[in-house]
């Protein structure tokens, strides 16, 4: 059964799992709070209180540096499965994102991948044929 949360974001729902699927447009900074709005919907009922909250925080990260640092179009996509969350954004662009320690120079800058690698369960990148996919998981009951 599909069912629109929103406009241009399908969830896909399964007897045991379900989906968000959103193009994000290229450079398109209002996708981010729009992406957060969608994801919240998906994990309505989802995993111990706080749990959506760190996804919805993580997946802001990896959206907002998609569109920021590829000048491209991605395309994000959460996964909601007995076994836990996990969100993709896949960019086209090869260049690997690397955490790194941010200087008082960069502001709010350079903090988002230490974020994901801090609060997320696993995470990592993943490279395809054009570009690569930049992910994390959350298991719904960890503490």
């Amino acid at each position: 059964m599909r069912r629109q949360v929103r406009e241009g974001a399908p969830v896909t729902k399964g007897a045991s799992s379900a989906q968000l699927s959103r193009r994000l447009g290229r450079a398109d900074l209002r996708a981010v709070p729009e992406a957060r709005r969608e994801l919240r919907e998906l994990l309505r009922h989802w995993g111990r209180p706080g749990r959506s909250d760190i996804a919805e925080l993580l997946t802001t990260e990896l959206v907002t540096n998609a569109l920021v640092h590829t000048d491209r179009e991605a395309v994000l996509t959460a996964t909601v499965s007995p076994r836990g969350l996990r969100v993709e954004v896949r960019d086209f662009t090869g260049r690997r994102p690397r955490p790194r320690v941010p200087s008082a120079d960069d502001g709010t800058h350079g903090r988002g991948l230490l974020l994901v690698q801090a609060l997320a369960d696993s995470w990592g990148v993943r490279a395809h044929g054009v570009g690569k996919s930049v992910w994390f998981e959350l298991a719904a009951d960890a503490a």
